[in-house]
């Protein structure tokens, strides 16, 4: 049965392509970032002497001399992404060249797009975490403390949920990648990481910034300039549920109850997103966020209403989650999940603090000022 899907971008949204701009891909000119067409410029530059200055400063400049080369900011770009905020240009300024390298959305020749498979990648962590339960994770514990432990820590729970690869109940939805939507949509906004610190007794706000560690004002953070969709930004393409896995015989040969369809799927997702959002609040209160804290709380109310439409779905979607919005275990404080992440040696000493875990969040600014999380959408399907 095919139908079609829209995203709208509740919050700056990034759905990346894997790719960066480096800071010699472009000028800061105008409150935008201009992104040089470099063999244009080439092909200009060959037809007299500048082409060897060119090379030279693109060989050795960690960003292009705008005294020398802003011309081109001008007459070569072949795209303008605006700042979010003009504050932006001077904070961008005073950054150091290796934290000016600025993550793209997934692109095609006729825009931006969604790529379908991230789409399905957040339904199938939404589906397990649904499917899932505490025990799981005590077994997965259990597993760990045996001669034998698993290498791979998310494939038990989630073959127990879903099934194995070849007759996971995913198989049974196909969602191709979305149409183009408008570059024009895309803005460059900044983000920080918070992180939770102690101060006697108590949890206070830090962020992070390289390479002096912790620092307490967010002025002070490492920045990260990122290409997002503005809230509001829609997409849409194919969303197929496949007949044949709801056939009697199939379902009976795969041990099924029944195929996920839509009406499963959108509820997995709006119950995992509660949970992601609960886990979120209650961090941005502990780290005195109360923008962030304000901006989750209406993405709660959202969700309310959204719950009774049956046809749509709150969901984390793409760059900036961090481990929260990507695990089927948004609960990172109960013992069973502790218990497995004190075994895993990339979160042990973490763990071993006894602080919250992650102590750390991904934050969007609006301005200068912390806002709300990156990459929450709205997923229609009818």
């Amino acid at each position: 049965m095919s139908m079609r899907y829209r995203i709208t971008c509740v919050t700056p949204t990034l759905v990346g392509d894997g790719q960066r701009l480096a800071p010699i891909d472009y000028m800061v000119w105008k409150d935008q970032v201009n992104i040089l067409d470099q063999r244009r410029i080439f092909r200009l530059l060959a037809k007299g002497p500048r082409l060897e200055g060119y090379l030279s400063q693109l060989k050795r400049a960690s960003k292009l001399d705008f005294a020398s080369w802003g011309g081109f900011a001008q007459n070569f770009a072949g795209r303008r992404i605006p700042f979010e905020s003009a504050a932006l240009t001077r904070v961008w300024e005073s950054a150091s060249s290796e934290n000016l390298f600025i993550p793209t959305f997934a692109a095609a020749t006729a825009g931006p797009y969604v790529p379908g498979t991230a789409l399905k990648g957040a339904f199938r962590t939404a589906l397990v975490f649904a499917r899932s339960s505490l025990g799981a994770l005590k077994d997965l514990a259990l597993r760990m403390e045996s001669e034998r432990p698993p290498r791979r820590l998310g494939e038990v729970p989630e073959e127990r949920a879903l099934g194995p690869s070849g007759v996971s109940r995913t198989k049974a939805l196909a969602i191709g990648d979305s149409d183009s939507s408008s570059a024009s949509l895309m803005k460059i906004y900044m983000t920080r990481v918070c992180t939770l610190q102690m101060r006697g007794q108590n949890l206070v706000q830090g962020w992070k910034n390289s390479p002096r560690g912790t620092v307490n004002s967010p002025d002070d953070g490492t920045p990260t300039f990122v290409e997002m969709a503005v809230p509001g930004t829609q997409f849409s393409g194919v969303w197929n549920e496949r007949s044949y896995f709801s056939q009697p015989d199939v379902l009976r040969l795969l041990n099924w109850k029944e195929a996920p369809g839509r009406q499963r799927l959108l509820a997995a997702a709006n119950d995992y997103a509660g949970a992601v959002l609960e886990a979120s609040v209650q961090y941005a209160e502990r780290a005195g966020l109360a923008a962030v804290a304000s901006a989750v709380s209406e993405l709660r109310s959202r969700l309310d209403s959204i719950r009774t439409q049956g046809n749509a779905c709150l969901l984390p979607l793409g760059w900036g989650g961090g481990l929260v919005s990507k695990t089927a275990w948004p609960d990172t404080g109960s013992e069973p999940f502790r218990q497995v992440a004190r075994q895993v040696a990339l979160y042990a000493r973490a763990i071993q603090t006894g602080m919250p875990f992650p102590k750390t969040r991904r934050i969007v600014f609006h301005g200068t000022q912390p806002a709300t999380l990156p990459g929450w959408v709205l997923v229609e399907v009818s």
